[in-house]
């Protein structure tokens, strides 16, 4: 599967964007989704996943009830809906894919997604 991010900006603080991660190849709904964030010289840092069948979701707490991630399977889409947004927030934004279920434990963990996207750059002024 490739994977292609977009709806990245440059937003005040208390603001909101909209990240699409647009899907390409076969059986898109076999296909758990995640995104993560980078700052240039950090690690990357897990934001949300959602789950292939049950889509079941997962935040970081550094963004839950401010980010929802979210899929649309007919459409092979992935949406990362952010509101509230904090300069702390600034970076670049890449969603990632695996076939099928990564167990909780390691679902924070980059190497544990097979497919990247190239990322979209997020900006939050203050």
């Amino acid at each position: 599967v490739q994977l292609q991010a977009s709806g990245g900006g440059l937003v005040q603080a208390g603001g909101s964007l909209r990240l699409s991660c647009a899907a390409s190849g076969r059986d898109f709904s076999s296909y758990s989704i995640a995104w993560f964030r980078q700052v240039q010289g950090k690690e990357r840092e897990f934001v949300a996943t959602i789950e292939y069948n049950t889509g079941r979701t997962f935040h970081a707490d550094s963004v839950k009830g401010r980010f929802t991630i979210s899929r649309d399977n007919a459409k092979s889409l992935s949406i990362l809906q952010m509101n509230s947004l904090k300069p702390q927030d600034t970076a670049v934004y890449y969603c990632a894919a695996r076939l099928y279920r990564v167990v909780i434990s390691g679902q924070s963990d980059p190497s544990n997604w097979k497919y990247w996207g190239r990322g979209t750059q997020v900006t939050v002024s203050s």
